[in-house]
């Protein structure tokens, strides 16, 4: 093949909230939270409210990457009883590099947007999960500094956003980012595009955005046992294809 020619790679990815592996039944389950993820043999998991290790405990990342056979990132973004805790990732992909972009403003709580560079058949993926705020003012801000990062013209490659935006209808955050970024419509792939709460949800605060070569072939949120009961939010699956310089 010439150097021009492009060649396609298929890549499963979900975003999920675990809410510290607790459950809508007040139970605290790491185990459970794997077998949510286990069935959907994602390449790479993108997840929120994440416990870190503590001086005796395991981290919920490295409990979830031992049960799932993938390798956990964490990246902190303050401190909850003691253990960190913030974003992680979960690969079964190589990964090349991590970055961290703080979002954290004055009187809020600390948060982050964590870079994951994947390779995939030896190409470069970016991946960038993200947790925003609960207030509207607050996102608006961080949302202009995930912008900066993400579209930063020295990363090329195709790009994935995902997480917890913490908006359930136009707000300042996807507005912003809808500007910059393609933005994942989930109206014409689900019936059931609601992610929170996760028993009953009434909203849709998980959202996936990308730039490049990339293609959305399917998009699905678990609506399961026990994904219903394990988090206080849905997780949501997406198969997608990029496009790449054939080698």
């Amino acid at each position: 093949m010439s150097s021009g020619k492009q060649k396609s790679i298929t890549l499963k990815i979900v975003t999920y909230n675990i809410h510290k592996c607790c459950g809508l039944d007040g139970r605290t389950d790491a185990a459970r939270i794997a077998k949510v993820l286990k069935p959907f043999k994602a390449d790479v998991i993108a997840l929120q409210e994440v416990v870190g290790p503590g001086t005796k405990t395991t981290g919920q990342q490295e409990e979830l990457a031992m049960r799932l056979n993938m390798v956990p990132i964490l990246a902190p973004a303050r401190t909850y009883r003691g253990h960190p805790y913030g974003n992680a990732v979960l690969s079964a992909l190589p990964i090349s590099k991590h970055l961290t972009c703080d979002l954290s403003q004055r009187g809020y709580e600390s948060r982050l947007c964590q870079q994951v560079d994947l390779l995939v058949e030896g190409h470069p993926v970016h991946l960038y999960n993200v947790h925003l705020g609960t207030s509207g003012a607050e996102r608006a801000r961080q949302a202009k500094k995930v912008i900066s990062f993400v579209t930063d013209q020295r990363v090329r490659g195709p790009k994935i956003l995902l997480g917890d935006f913490n908006e359930w209808r136009k707000g300042p955050a996807t507005e912003l980012l809808a500007e910059r970024l393609k933005s994942v419509d989930l109206l014409p792939h689900l019936t059931w595009r609601r992610t929170y709460p996760g028993i009953l949800p009434m909203f849709h605060l998980d959202h996936i955005y990308y730039a490049g070569h990339v293609e959305i072939l399917t998009l699905h949120v678990s609506r399961r046992w026990p994904a219903l009961i394990a988090s206080d939010h849905l997780p949501i699956v997406a198969e997608i294809r990029i496009s790449v310089k054939a080698r």
